[in-house]
């Protein structure tokens, strides 16, 4: 009922688009990993998607006080988001059986790689249980790229500023040679780096490969910038990989130069 009556109002203030919703299978189990920007993306992701999406959100969105915790919970709850205790464990372990198990229903299940927002809009190294899950279920792997969502909600902010939401999903990735394979650490963090490139060549967005909750911890201690992840640091790839040359998208009526197309990373000019 409450995506019934809020997600028209989304739609009308902030117009989102959608670029490359052929690439979501039309029946049948497929995962859609997702950069993770703002808390908003929780919002419009399963949205933006025709197919009844569900997936995991962390603990704290079911617990929030007030009125605004209980608007938050009960959108969470009605647009079929599984609870994760990002503290890791048996609770996560939890959440990612209840994947398997949506998957093994033909159903679509979405997941934030990066386990957390990222902390300044740049992409950050993906935890491997997104290749757990495609791995054991054989299930394709649809990556998404949430655009604008980090503009319209930096940390801190707790209302979304009014402004276009786009969201851009890639061409599926298939991991079935790897079946069977899913204790494997090496072979789940090569599929975990491919699915995190492919969210990169679709982003335009720059990647640090750390993970974003360490980045958040050294952001807290003032440590980031002699970690070494700035700006100017060398550009990387997920997996030592080429690095893209990919513009950030853009609404389809404001066309940039060079606009990449939804399949990946055609030649752009790199943020």
């Amino acid at each position: 009922m409450k995506r019934v009556l809020v997600g028209p109002l989304l739609k009308l203030v902030y117009r989102p688009w959608v670029r490359g919703a052929e690439n979501v299978p039309a029946e049948g189990p497929a995962i859609l990993a997702s950069n993770h920007q703002a808390v908003i993306d929780s919002f419009f992701l399963p949205l933006m998607v025709e197919r009844q999406l569900v997936f995991i959100g962390k603990q704290e969105y079911f617990t929030g006080s007030g009125l605004k915790g209980r608007l938050v919970s009960g959108f969470m709850r009605g647009v079929g988001t599984i609870p994760v205790d990002r503290g890791g464990g048996r609770a996560s372990e939890a959440a990612l059986r209840t994947g398997l198990r949506h998957l093994g229903e033909g159903g679509l299940f979405g997941i934030y790689p990066e386990g957390t927002r990222s902390p300044d809009g740049r992409l950050y190294r993906g935890k491997t249980g997104v290749a757990r899950l495609a791995v054991e279920s054989g299930a394709p792997v649809v990556p998404v790229a949430m655009v604008g969502t980090a503009d319209a909600q930096p940390i801190g902010r707790r209302i979304p500023k009014i402004m276009r939401i786009g969201m851009v999903i890639g061409e599926p990735l298939d991991f079935s040679r790897y079946q069977g394979m899913e204790n494997d650490r090496f072979i789940l963090r090569s599929v975990t780096d491919e699915i995190m490139y492919a969210i990169m060549s679709i982003s335009g967005q720059e990647y640090v490969d750390v993970y974003a909750a360490t980045q958040k911890a050294r952001i807290a201690t003032g440590r980031a910038a002699a970690s070494g992840e700035t700006s100017e640091a060398q550009p990387v790839a997920p997996g030592g990989r080429p690095v893209p040359q990919v513009a950030p998208p853009a609404p389809p009526d404001e066309p940039s130069t060079d606009e990449p197309s939804a399949g990946g990373d055609e030649a752009g000019s790199r943020r």
